[in-house]
């Protein structure tokens, strides 16, 4: 077969990693693809927002599968347009996408089918938002309802943090079109978890699960970012807690699409918080995390390719996956700066020794080539992901990884797989 793979980023270099060790796969494309893409596919300056183009050179490279990583290219509707050209494509449609889309959308999609989520109102005008905030008080959560690259989000520990959130939404336009309206939610206090599922329309397979860690500082403080790390499995989330997250949410979302006319297709994941009452959906997401992915498929013992394919094709119902018993850690490499102003540009060396321990990949998130020379080109720019025996072993050696790469212009959290 022949694929492509569309993205640019750590989640797109962990996907092309594991599709070009498919005995199915004879030529693997990425676009727009990076420097550490390019070691498993041949990347084409083509992108990611550009459908057209995409479409275009699908038809005349005659590619059997494309697999889209980021969410806006679903949301915008490239599986629709590659569809109908009659190309297969892995991922939602349009109409399915809202779900990460929107998200009043899916919080009242939640509502409708006693999808547990915390309370929430939606917004458009700035002082009725101010109002439900001070009769409700803090902490209290805001959250542009479009895409917003992750940054969209502001966990108000007091009001007038609220107030300023709300204000950099629907006065300021800090989020242009997607910040329109907003979500104001409860707070929900409780360990995170991500949960995964191939979804083909109807059935449901999940994926092994994985903890994200969005703050940008160590201890789970300072602002939210794309997501600094992962740990899988996700620590605290219990086969018997799985269970019912994919009982009470994951198959009520499914079938929920489905009964209106949208089914979904795809890789849904379900952001939980895990609180007293149980597991509680904190928002949708359509495609595979980021870096949750990296830290998963390097755990997956099957091949990928055709799990994609039963999902694009409806066929789930009879389909298994084997997965590695080792637990993994993946650290995000980031420049100074981020989630601002990153510093882009500085030269980044020593990747061949940090790779050089078989537990260990290596995943490029942003970067660039210039000869030889590697550069960071991105606010998270490396993702270190390591197996091993315990959580701890795994820590251990991405960490240690970690230090044999000379990048002066970095910093990453430490404490990612700590207890």
């Amino acid at each position: 077969m022949r694929i492509l793979v569309i993205g640019s980023g750590g989640r797109e270099h962990a996907l092309a990693w594991a599709l070009a060790s498919s005995p199915l796969c004879d030529k693997l494309y990425a676009a727009p693809g990076n420097p550490g893409l390019a070691q498993e596919a041949e990347c084409v300056a083509l992108a990611a927002g550009d459908t057209p183009g995409i479409v275009a050179f699908a038809l005349r490279e005659h590619i059997d599968l494309v697999v889209i990583g980021p969410e806006a290219p679903l949301v915008a509707g490239l599986v629709d347009q590659l569809e109908a050209a009659g190309i297969a494509a892995f991922g939602p449609v349009a109409a399915a996408a809202r779900l990460e889309a929107s998200k009043g959308f899916a919080k009242d999609l939640c509502a409708a089918a006693n999808i547990p989520t915390a309370a929430y109102r939606r917004f458009t005008d700035a002082l009725a938002a101010k109002a439900y905030v001070r009769n409700h008080g803090a902490p209290i959560v805001i959250k542009a309802d479009g895409l917003a690259a992750g940054k969209g989000v502001t966990v108000a520990t007091t009001v007038a943090t609220a107030e300023a959130a709300i204000d950099s939404a629907l006065i300021d336009h800090q989020f242009g079109a997607a910040g329109a309206e907003i979500v104001i939610e409860e707070f929900l206090a409780g360990p995170e978890a991500s949960l995964l599922a191939l979804v083909d329309g109807i059935n449901v397979l999940p994926l092994v699960s994985a903890q994200d860690h969005k703050r940008v500082g160590e201890g789970d403080t300072g602002p939210n970012t794309g997501g600094m790390g992962a740990v899988s499995p996700a620590p605290g989330l219990t086969p018997a807690i799985e269970a019912g997250a994919i009982a009470t949410i994951i198959k009520p979302a499914v079938a929920a699409m489905a009964a209106r006319g949208m089914p979904f297709k795809g890789v849904l994941y379900a952001g939980l918080i895990l609180t007293q009452a149980g597991p509680k959906l904190i928002e949708f997401n359509v495609r595979f995390g980021d870096p949750e992915t990296q830290a998963l498929l390097p755990r997956l013992k099957s091949d990928l390719l055709p799990a994609l394919l039963a999902v694009r094709d409806g066929d789930l119902k009879d389909f298994d996956l084997r997965w590695d018993t080792r637990p993994s850690v993946t650290v995000v490499l980031a420049a100074k700066g981020y989630p601002g102003d990153a510093r882009r540009g500085g030269e980044i060396k020593g990747l061949d020794r940090a790779a050089a321990d078989p537990a260990v990949q290596i995943f490029h998130a942003g970067t660039r080539r210039d000869g030889a020379r590697l550069f960071a080109d991105g606010g998270r720019v490396l993702d270190v992901t390591a197996l091993g025996a315990t959580v701890a072993e795994a820590r251990r050696r991405a960490y240690d990884a970690i230090a044999k790469i000379e990048w002066s212009d970095g910093f990453y959290r430490r404490d990612i797989g700590g207890s």
